[in-house]
């Protein structure tokens, strides 16, 4: 790891600092971001699409599920942004066996369920740790980060469900006046097909927007944790001194 060429000023943080560091982060490359991630969320939307056919909860499911294979996409143009890089969609497809397809199985299962996966995703897919021997590792990343990643995980599942349910009110204020129809549907225990095509829509745009402010909370918080263990901070200015 070369201290001397990461663009992000590192010092001491509190957890929730650093988060905002994460976000600023995105903020400053979301051009890169937004673009790579749209790249690789092509194939989840087909997926999605495509399983309407068999039941109409299977596409929000899809979407759910392939949250951390989307994660990838997004931490890859984060960790060169740090660096001060720039990502464009053509890297990332030069990249896509080690961002989309190493760990696969892994990301779709194990990450999926871990509730603090956006701080100790970095350690698989950025530090290189054998899957076997990186549960030290990520121990000793997560100790004392656990409430702080589990706080991130907890506010961006809030800030999703509320964008969701703001998207979805959306159909009921346009509805033509005096048609009561979509109510009286849904007080009945009847889904809509408006709805069940709507859903998984304006799901994967929350997603979309959503998601990568979520990775770079997280990757803030492990850039934080990584300074403490290595003194990354004090190494920087060092080399700033007596560049």
């Amino acid at each position: 790891m070369r201290v001397d060429a990461i663009a992000v000023r590192l010092r001491p943080r509190t957890p929730m600092e650093a988060a905002d560091l994460g976000t600023r982060l995105c903020q400053s490359a979301a051009r890169d971001v937004y673009l790579c991630l749209c790249l690789a969320a092509i194939p989840v939307a087909v997926l999605s699409a495509a399983s309407a056919e068999l039941a109409r909860w299977l596409p929000a499911l899809v979407i759910w599920l392939a949250k951390p294979w989307l994660d990838r996409s997004i931490l890859f143009v984060l960790s060169r942004a740090a660096f001060g890089q720039r990502t464009s969609p053509a890297d990332l497809w030069r990249h896509q066996r080690q961002v989309w397809w190493s760990q696969l199985l892994h990301t779709l299962t194990q990450r999926r369920l871990s509730p603090w996966r956006s701080l100790t995703q970095p350690v698989y897919q950025l530090e290189g740790v054998r899957l076997l021997k990186a549960g030290a590792r990520v121990r000793q990343i997560r100790r004392r980060k656990v409430g702080a990643a589990l706080m991130v995980t907890g506010a961006y599942t809030l800030a999703e469900l509320c964008l969701l349910i703001a998207l979805l009110s959306l159909l009921f204020w346009f509805a033509p006046e005096g048609d009561s129809s979509m109510t009286r549907d849904l007080l009945s225990g009847v889904l809509p097909t408006f709805l069940a095509v709507a859903y998984p829509i304006a799901y994967g745009l929350v997603v979309l927007f959503l998601e990568p402010f979520y990775v770079a909370a997280g990757f803030g918080i492990y850039l934080n944790r990584r300074a403490e263990l290595e003194a990354w901070d004090i190494e920087q200015e060092f080399r700033r001194a007596f560049a």
